[in-house]
């Protein structure tokens, strides 16, 4: 019998199961592949999770942080325009491949019990809880779901739209900018910006990341080709690995909670790409699930309480960020000659678009 079964080891995953962990409780983390492995992903961490991030990290891995990139500058590409914006305080570039190994030994070195290559068919009861996994059946007290956006534990809503794939892959380029660079164009966008492994030593490498409609592109050398700028630049690069990709991409309301198990990350809502926030809402939903399940553990609150407490508290400290960038994806998708003055708006009035970066950050 564990007190806790966490499910998924990205980043929401091991930001519960490190936080609760620490105060004592049982922990058992399960990861259905194994790391390091590259995932889709923007690899922009935004300022508002950072020393969330320092504070999980083990003292082994502060240079994690100390050595991330700095992006203190974002640059939108769109119809024709540039549309930029100050970061501030300024956000760090960590690749995934280092970010998930570091928090993944963190959560060893804090006693977490980490499982790789275990897959869960099912969890059954109300509290306790029966997970059935490739290892056999295991008891929890408390259940995290980790999962993702689309594994069998995350309920996918269902869609007659468009089909949306997301795409990544790491190039050389002789001098990135220090920004985020957002490339939009009909039928979806790819952002731009550099990163480093730990492996590296001196070459500058940047990571391109997009999603696209499935009948507009299917690899991401299509989709370098969809947008003049983005084609310019993307001559003088050579790849650093293989493309990897995923699907379905799917948006619905936000579902923190469900019979008793409390979901964070992608698992509890896929938000926006194009926000640059998915890293920040795993760590900090993660956190955040650690803090309600810790008076369950002590006795003080029932689980439905405690989980009753989490999902009020992700809708107030979240709701809104799904809620704008929501909107934002609307106003992309309106036609060109209506989505003109919009933008013209925005590229005379800076102080708008930084209102809206700061929406598509969740209070604290």
């Amino acid at each position: 019998m564990y007190d806790l079964i966490v499910i998924g080891g990205g980043p929401a995953g091991c930001a519960a199961a490190i936080g609760c962990a620490r105060s004592g409780p049982r922990v058992l983390l399960l990861e259905r592949g194994r790391y390091p492995r590259q995932k889709v992903c923007g690899e922009f961490v935004s300022a508002e999770s950072l020393d969330l991030l320092a504070n999980l990290l083990d003292s082994q891995h502060a240079s994690l942080l100390r050595d991330a990139v700095c992006i203190s500058e974002s640059r939108i590409f769109v119809d024709g325009r540039v549309l930029q914006t100050k970061i501030a305080p300024a956000a760090a570039s960590i690749a995934r491949l280092d970010l998930d190994a570091a928090l993944r030994d963190s959560a060893q070195s804090c006693g977490v019990e980490v499982r790789q290559d275990v897959t869960v068919q099912n969890v059954r009861g109300a509290g306790p809880f029966v997970a059935a996994t490739s290892m056999g059946e295991i008891e929890a007290r408390a259940v995290v779901n980790a999962s993702g956006r689309w594994s069998n534990l995350t309920a996918a809503p269902h869609t007659n739209g468009p089909k949306w794939i997301g795409l990544k892959v790491h190039f050389a380029e002789p001098s990135p900018s220090p920004s985020v660079d957002l490339y939009f164009f009909e039928g979806g966008y790819c952002g731009v910006q550099e990163v480093r492994l730990d492996e590296d030593s001196g070459d500058f490498r940047v990571n391109a990341c997009a999603m696209v409609r499935s009948d507009v592109a299917g690899t991401l050398d299509e989709v370098l080709q969809l947008h003049p700028a983005l084609k310019e630049r993307a001559r003088q690069w050579q790849s650093l690995g293989e493309a990897v990709s995923t699907a379905p991409l799917l948006f619905r309301e936000p579902r923190p909670e469900q019979d008793g198990i409390l979901a964070v990350g992608d698992a509890a809502g896929f938000v926006d790409p194009f926000i640059g926030d998915g890293i920040s809402l795993a760590l900090r939903s993660g956190a955040l699930a650690a803090q309600s399940l810790i008076p369950f553990f002590l006795g003080r609150l029932t689980l439905g309480e405690a989980a009753g407490s989490y999902a009020e508290k992700y809708r107030q400290r979240f709701g809104g960020v799904f809620q704008t960038s929501s909107r934002i994806r609307q106003m992309l998708a309106l036609p060109p000659s209506v989505r003109r003055p919009i933008l013209s708006l925005l590229e005379n009035i800076p102080a708008i678009t930084r209102y809206l970066v700061r929406k598509t950050r969740g209070s604290r």
